[in-house]
């Protein structure tokens, strides 16, 4: 049985008691009003969310899934980048804690604003992420406490072709472990014997999206949290040019996405 939904202000959370949490940093659409007066219309619109996120893995607290999944705009802060905004691919074009350009290299302030004040990047980072990160520091380290290992799925999707971030037509499905340092091999084989037996979605492993902060930081197999990425090409389960949910693209997905995390659940890691 699912849990309740608990709402906090910079985030939702369904409490789970498996050793499994389902991240989501980029769903969020709440803009804050001080924003909104800055944001170009097409900025308004949002384009860069990761659309529906949420709802492709609601079957997860029903199998005891935590689900940790952000309010907010991507565009008021970046969840998924480190606090310092170091660059996390260093040969791509870069979206930044606090963006100021779209995926396309669009402008997204009417001023044209190309560099926020550093005053305002730490009051975000406070106000934002700091509490997202530590909600999820908390859920991890409670999770190992009790199954003496925690695993965390960072859920992500993005449109299938983005010429600025990415050449050609992104896979179905991207699964990123940077590079394996951040997962226990057998979690890596356990997806990787899912996906071959489905064939009908493309993938790939630690392509060109290999985790990002997330991942990155809180995968650490050593002291038993392991972590991986799974980005979506939102052509698998949306019309991405009316941002809108096709549920029958996504109902053979949310198969495919349930077998995984089936599979991740089933793994004993401690």
């Amino acid at each position: 049985m699912s849990a309740t939904v608990q709402s906090f202000a910079t985030h939702t959370l369904q409490r789970g008691d498996a050793p499994l949490i389902i991240s989501v940093p980029h769903a969020g659409t709440e803009v804050p009003p001080e924003l909104a007066t800055r944001l170009t219309p097409a900025a308004l619109r949002l384009p860069d969310t990761d659309w529906h996120v949420g709802r492709l893995y609601d079957f997860a607290p029903a199998l005891g899934v935590t689900m940790i999944v952000a309010r907010h705009t991507r565009y008021l802060i970046d969840l998924n980048r480190p606090p310092d905004d170091a660059a996390l691919y260093s040969a791509a074009a870069q979206t930044g804690l606090c963006p100021v350009r779209s995926f396309d290299g669009e402008p997204l302030y009417r001023d044209g604003t190309e560099r926020l004040a550093p005053a305002e990047i730490e009051q975000r980072r406070a106000r934002y992420w700091q509490p997202y990160h530590d909600a999820l520091r908390t859920l991890l380290d409670d999770t190992r406490r009790r199954h003496g290992y925690a695993l965390l799925l960072d859920a992500h999707s993005i449109r299938s072709t983005v010429p600025r971030l990415f050449d050609g037509r992104l896979p179905d499905i991207n699964v990123g472990t940077y590079d394996g340092r951040s997962c226990a091999p057998a979690i890596n084989a356990a997806l990787r014997a899912q996906l071959a037996a489905t064939p009908q979605f493309s993938n790939v492993f630690d392509g060109r999206f290999k985790g990002g902060h997330i991942t990155r930081h809180y995968g650490q197999p050593a002291e038993r949290v392991h972590a991986l990425q799974i980005e979506l090409a939102q052509s698998s389960y949306m019309d991405e040019a009316a941002t809108e949910y096709d549920a029958a693209r996504a109902a053979r997905l949310r198969v495919l996405l349930r077998s995984l995390v089936e599979s991740l659940l089933q793994l004993r890691l401690g």
